[in-house]
C-alpha cells in the first residue's frame, strides 16, 4: 500500500519530508482515540477522514475548556509514531545525501530501494547500515532530467 508520495519536488530530500508527512498523517489517523472520533454512525468515510484531519490539525493552544474531544499531545503523537516501523521507500532517481536517509528513518523506513550510482552511494549506504535499513540498488533509473 502506498502511504506517501513526494511527486513533483524540486530537491529529493524534499520529496521524502512530503511523502514522510503524509506517511504520519496516516499513521495518526489510526491512534485510537482518533479512531473513537468516528466510530460508528453513518456518515460518508471522506467526513470521517475530514474529522480526523481537524482532530489532529487543532491547536491545543487554542482550544477552551469546551472545544470536544482532547487532542493529541506532542508526546501522544510522538510515542504513537515511534511505533510505525517496517515502512519501505522507492526512488526513481538516486538518494545522493545521507539526509534523505535520515528524514526517511524518522518515518519508520527500515528499507530502500533506489537506482545508485551517485557518487556519494557508498556514503549513503555507510548511513543506511548504521540507520538498520535495508539498501537495494536497482540499477534503474526512471527519473532523467
Amino acid at each position: 500500500m502506498t502511504l506517501g508520495v513526494g511527486a513533483g519536488q524540486q530537491s529529493r530530500v524534499d520529496g521524502v519530508r512530503v511523502a514522510g508527512a503524509k506517511t504520519d498523517t496516516w499513521w495518526l489517523r489510526r491512534h485510537p482515540r482518533v479512531q473513537a472520533l468516528t466510530a460508528g454512525g453513518d456518515r460518508k468515510i471522506q467526513d470521517r477522514i475530514n474529522d480526523q484531519i481537524s482532530y489532529l490539525d487543532a491547536d491545543p493552544a487554542a482550544r477552551g475548556d469546551d472545544a470536544g474531544p482532547v487532542p493529541l499531545t506532542g508526546a501522544d503523537r510522538a510515542r504513537w509514531l515511534r511505533q510505525l516501523d517496517q515502512v519501505a521507500l522507492a526512488s526513481d532517481g538516486a538518494l545522493p545525501f545521507p539526509d534523505n536517509i535520515d528524514h526517511a528513518h524518522r518515518h519508520g523506513v527500515r528499507y530502500i530501494a533506489e537506482p545508485g550510482g551517485s557518487t556519494r552511494s557508498a556514503n549513503v549506504a555507510a548511513v543506511c547500515q548504521d540507520r538498520g535499513i535495508a539498501l537495494i540498488h536497482t540499477g534503474l533509473r526512471l527519473f532523467r532530467h
